[in-house]
């Protein structure tokens, strides 16, 4: 999926966030907006990841979401 894909669904992905990062505030997830970087940014916050690691993170989730998605 593409980030902006992401940008569009994230209301609908949102939740699945919270599910996926339960370190993410609600707060933490608005302030995201569907915008991968930022997501990034706020899961290295949270989990003490490096930059590379949260941007796994960040794929792996957009994978799953887009598998979702063709459902």
């Amino acid at each position: 999926m593409h980030s902006d894909t992401l940008h569009t669904k994230w209301d609908q992905f949102k939740a699945e966030a919270q599910n996926w990062w339960g370190k993410l505030t609600s707060d933490d997830l608005d302030q995201v907006e569907g915008d991968a970087e930022t997501l990034i940014r706020k899961v290295q916050e949270r989990y003490g990841y490096a930059r590379d690691r949260a941007a796994e993170e960040v794929e792996r989730f957009e994978q799953r979401c887009s598998r979702v998605e063709e459902w």
